[in-house]
């Protein structure tokens, strides 16, 4: 594999879906080396199955220890070290199946595609198949 250019993440809940877009952030456990710019593509469990929901460019990380206010709150009962900013965040229309995806020849299914790392081709084909 080439250079990472991000990874999928993986939200747990509908109502955690619903936060994400709506607060461009996502809150986390796994350890990465973020970087300003990575993409990072959502996956949720739908009634299809997995799927990739959305996607995202990262704007920053912040530790728990540097949130203030209602993020470092959310942080500490969740359980979560790290908060990721998003410069943009889309949600779309019609979530794409992974087993739609050039990612169904990994093998992986639900939990383990969390924190998967991704090259700028494989990212590429994905959003490429969300036009369609």
């Amino acid at each position: 594999m080439s250079e990472v250019s991000g990874y999928v993440l993986r939200i747990a809940s509908a109502q955690w879906v619903t936060q994400v877009f709506e607060t461009t952030i996502y809150y986390t456990n796994l350890q990465r080396r973020w970087i300003e710019g990575q993409t990072v593509l959502f996956a949720h469990k739908t009634d299809a199955g997995d799927a990739i929901v959305g996607y995202g460019k990262i704007r920053k990380t912040w530790r728990r220890d540097d949130l203030i206010g209602q993020d470092k709150s959310l942080c500490e009962k969740g359980g979560w070290k790290t908060a990721i900013e998003f410069t943009y965040v889309k949600q779309f229309d019609q979530p794409l199946l992974i087993k739609n995806t050039p990612l169904k020849a990994s093998k992986l299914r639900g939990r383990c595609f969390h924190g998967l790392k991704l090259d700028k081709n494989q990212i590429e084909a994905i959003l490429i198949e969300t036009e369609s």
